[in-house]
């Protein structure tokens, strides 16, 4: 049986990482649906779920052959390491040193690229090109919601929970995405990544000290004050490169 309470923060985790990542494929797809029509659309993210089960299932019975501290060991560091990036990204985008990310944009780009294909092509081969690019964003993005459900989920048997939450992510832009039928520009993205950054963050030391067979004071709370850590080091950072780049514009 689930102890939910327990499970809370690898679902959240999941939930808000995956929202991100689901964002960015849907904006793509829709492009590819806008452009060539939602049949190439719907058959190249199809496939690229496809994939995607094929791996999960592939990579399920493996895990449960891994011992746990090797496996808590490993996905530790790397999910601290994917954390501080995606903290570090979304904290030079804060300052403004780097832009925001910008569905519209994205979703202009690719609409004008697949609209230069087709304009040189045959219809079916603008519809294949078309259906590859939908498979392309889905398989990549998917691949990053797979890792995370597996790192936030499997030092403690959290797997199901942490997809249930990755699911609901999924269903979330989905629904949004076919009421409004456009690209999920108002989604506050640089915040839900500087949001997961610190939540993976605080995941990854969390799992590399389980796997040094740390007892962290607290059990599970530990992640809070992890997490607490992350935020205040991010906050800060953002505050500093603010200030450094006013001091360079001066």
């Amino acid at each position: 049986m689930i102890d939910w309470p327990s499970a809370a923060p690898a679902v959240g985790a999941a939930f808000l990482a995956s929202l991100v990542e689901v964002v960015e494929a849907f904006t793509i797809v829709l492009a590819v649906a806008t452009l060539r029509g939602w049949r190439p659309a719907l058959s190249g993210a199809a496939a690229a779920l496809g994939v995607l089960a094929a791996i999960v299932v592939l990579l399920g019975p493996l895990l449960d052959r891994v011992p746990l501290h090797l496996l808590q060991l490993v996905v530790g560091v790397l999910l601290l390491l994917f954390g501080l990036g995606w903290l570090r990204k979304a904290a030079l985008r804060a300052a403004g040193i780097i832009p925001l990310h910008d569905e519209q944009a994205i979703y202009e780009r690719e609409t004008a690229s697949l609209g230069a294909v087709s304009g040189t092509t045959r219809v079916a081969a603008a519809n294949w090109i078309a259906g590859m690019a939908a498979f392309k964003a889905v398989l990549l993005e998917g691949l990053e919601v797979v890792f995370i459900v597996i790192a936030v989920g499997a030092g403690r048997g959290l797997i199901w929970p942490a997809g249930l939450g990755a699911l609901a992510a999924c269903a979330l832009v989905l629904c949004v995405g076919a009421a409004v039928h456009r690209p999920l520009s108002q989604v506050p993205e640089n915040t839900l990544k500087f949001g997961v950054g610190v939540m993976l963050a605080a995941f990854g030391v969390f799992w590399t000290g389980e796997g040094l067979g740390v007892d962290w004071p607290g059990q599970d709370f530990a992640l809070l004050g992890f997490a607490a850590l992350f935020l205040a080091g991010g906050l800060y950072a953002v505050r500093l490169a603010r200030r450094t780049r006013r001091e360079i514009a001066a």
